[in-house]
């Protein structure tokens, strides 16, 4: 099963992705793919949180955001990845110093298609940037359209995708195993 989990900040999306990842997997390899690379103290706390809150649920860390299909060396496709999340991912390749990359998107795309059809299970999550109003400009609008195209395309294929708000789940695709 593919599920995509997608919302604000703080929407409950990553807890909502631990438990529907224990509930998949059974006891089969669970793999937390994190994408996330710490910038500030900030970072290092959501981090630290994050850790925190899937301590004891038999979660393997998988460190990646570059050549994601590279990383299915570490991943039995029996197993379960949570991979959290699109959106750093995306920060990490269309923004790695230097000039953008504005193939970024399609890149991600592709790749995280290719990873998500190689394990029994796979759930990503992303922060749903596109609905704040906002008119961004210049990489920041290129960033935002291509966080949503990406989520678009991996929503046309998986067999769930749910909206998070407030800890809430809107179930927009499919089922899901349990909420």
């Amino acid at each position: 099963m593919r599920i995509l989990l997608i919302g604000g900040g703080k929407s409950g999306k990553s807890t909502l992705a631990q438990r529907l990842a224990a509930a998949l997997s059974g006891d089969a390899p669970r793999y937390y793919w994190a994408t996330m690379t710490p910038h500030d103290d900030e970072d290092r706390a959501r981090i630290r949180r994050h850790v925190a809150d899937r301590a004891g649920m038999g979660f393997v860390t998988v460190e990646r955001s570059f050549d994601l299909p590279g990383g299915l060396a570490e991943i039995d496709p029996n197993g379960t990845v949570l991979f959290d999340s699109i959106t750093a991912c995306l920060s990490e390749r269309m923004f790695p110093g230097g000039t953008p990359n504005a193939r970024a998107g399609r890149e991600i795309t592709g790749e995280l298609l290719t990873v998500s059809r190689s394990c029994r299970h796979f759930i990503a999550v992303c922060d749903d940037l596109w609905h704040g109003g906002e008119d961004y400009q210049d990489w920041t609008e290129v960033y935002v359209r291509e966080l949503a195209e990406i989520c678009r395309a991996l929503a046309s294929e998986f067999d769930a995708v749910c909206e998070m708000t407030a800890g809430l789940p809107r179930l927009w695709k499919g089922e899901l195993p349990c909420v």
